[in-house]
């Protein structure tokens, strides 16, 4: 790579599906390089599978990546230089390639039918051979064309290889130097007529004419490299693009990952309440880490630190886990305004709450949420009344007399506390350190442990197992109300 050349890189994905979770950390990759070095990032539709391929898919995949972040600077949508950003509109620009293989001897009409090839492959096969192509149609005679195109048969075209070519070699930018001997490859077919040519010509024909300088893609496509860099020769490109194959993302039981084992669609995490920027982020460690500890990371961050000769060879594994708590992270980190913009579509049957008592749940809430789909759980301790369960306040293995004095001093010190002010957002700290520095001080008096005190109280209060601290329960339930359900509780541990 010349200090000249403009960087240009290209993700390529067929809209036969909603945008998935492997498209996004390959167009991240290709996006972090592109933008470090200055370069222009591309989106190319790749839709010739017409049967499967939609409009809408096509949509989810640029309007999805553009929502995460990841804007193109040339797409089918914005356009550019170097248009049409769709396969299925280039298609005028492959024949003259197809005809000046054929022209030159580098390429030619194969007419076996199915069954012969099948018929050969057996015979490979049986004798522990590879299955491949023998080369019968590059001497065919010309009468025997002519028989078999009168017998109906319509001949594919097929691209031959060098017979002085020994090895395939390329060098990747991740994993060195990869060769393929030519033994194991065969003349394989790069167009079922002149104007229906297959995904690893046109792909060939499509980078070089939108001048890619760098192929930033799966290690699944290494086999497809070895055949594009035979047709770069054969079409004369002196200086093909650099390689980079980015390792697999598997399961965590390690499987190639797929939609039978996992989700893979990003549109089912986005539905859950993971945050775009975390996807990005934990998309962006599987096979590349910033070479040190830090795990959660911005976008531009992420950009300044990636290198490209770091990513790893070895498979990446899709962690869930892992990929849960950096949300968590992220919705934690929150301005809580944008805390409760983000929860509105996520609040289910609580979006009808009193503004004012819904943002106190929510306030006491986000540290917890690890995705925005849990918020309902979260806020039921909160905003739905429950009677009170015994076998709850004594599941810690508290014994029932600690259970009860420590309702006795959650009551007293409601009665004696001399705080009338509305409980607020702005002195919800001031409240709960104050309720902290009375609890304690009753704690010690007492010779008890915090558990056996604030635990009874939490749980009087909630009515749930899990449920933000005592203090913020008290706060959220005001000095009335958290007296009547401290009485409420220790009257029916005594009954």
């Amino acid at each position: 790579m010349s200090s000249e050349e403009s960087i240009r890189v290209r993700i390529a994905p067929s809209p036969t599906g909603l945008l998935h979770v492997g498209t996004v950390r390959t167009a991240l990759f290709n996006y972090y390089f592109a933008r470090q070095n200055k370069g222009k990032f591309i989106i190319r539709i790749e839709d010739t599978d017409t049967a499967r391929s939609t409009k809408e898919y096509e949509e989810n995949i640029i309007t999805g990546l553009q929502n995460l972040g990841l804007v193109a600077d040339e797409d089918p949508i914005k356009g550019g230089p170097f248009g049409p950003y769709r396969q299925s509109e280039r298609k005028a620009t492959y024949r003259p390639y197809l005809e000046q293989l054929l022209a030159e001897g580098k390429a030619y009409y194969c007419y076996c039918t199915k069954e012969e090839l099948e018929k050969v492959h057996k015979e490979q096969m049986a004798q522990k051979q590879a299955p491949r192509y023998p080369g019968t149609c590059h001497g065919r005679s010309e009468e025997d064309k002519k028989n078999r195109i009168a017998e109906g048969i319509v001949p594919v075209i097929r691209l031959k290889i060098p017979g002085s070519l020994k090895t395939v070699v390329f060098k990747d930018l991740i994993r060195g130097k990869i060769e393929q001997h030519t033994k194991e490859l065969d003349d394989f077919i790069i167009a079922k007529d002149l104007d229906n040519p297959l995904y690893n010509f046109v792909v060939v024909i499509d980078d070089v004419m939108m001048k890619i300088t760098h192929i930033i893609r799966g290690e699944d496509h290494i086999p497809n490299t070895f055949k594009q860099v035979l047709i770069y020769q054969a079409i004369g490109v002196k200086n093909p693009p650099h390689f980079a194959h980015l390792p697999l993302i598997l399961n965590s039981d390690k499987t190639k990952l797929s939609k039978r084992k996992n989700k893979v669609s990003i549109n089912d995490y986005l539905g859950e309440g993971y945050l775009p920027e975390a996807i990005l982020n934990f998309l962006s460690l599987l096979g590349w880490n910033p070479g040190n500890n830090q795990e959660v990371m911005d976008l531009n961050t992420i950009t300044s630190l990636f290198n490209l000769g770091k990513v790893q060879k070895s498979s990446a594994v899709f962690d869930t886990t892992k990929f849960l708590w950096i949300n968590g992270q992220y919705i934690r980190s929150l301005p809580f305004e944008k805390f409760i913009e983000r929860s509105r579509n996520f609040l289910g049957k609580y979006a009808e709450q009193n503004p004012t008592l819904l943002e106190h749940a929510l306030v006491l809430i986000q540290e917890r949420c690890k995705k925005l789909s849990d918020i309902p759980e979260l806020l039921a301790p909160l905003l739905e009344e429950k009677d009170i369960d015994i076998s709850l306040l004594t599941s810690q293995k508290i014994p029932p007399t600690t259970v009860a004095l420590a309702l006795e001093i959650g009551q007293r010190i409601m009665q004696n506390w001399n705080r009338s002010e509305a409980f607020t957002l702005v002195n919800k700290a001031e409240i709960c350190e104050e309720l902290k520095q009375l609890f304690l001080k009753e704690i010690v008096a007492h010779n008890l442990k915090n558990g056996d005190v604030l635990w009874p109280i939490r749980a009087a209060l909630s009515g749930q197992q899990s449920s933000p601290g005592a203090f913020e329960m008290i706060w959220f339930s005001g000095r009335e109300k958290s007296l009547q359900k401290l009485k409420i509780a220790h009257a029916a541990l005594r009954t």
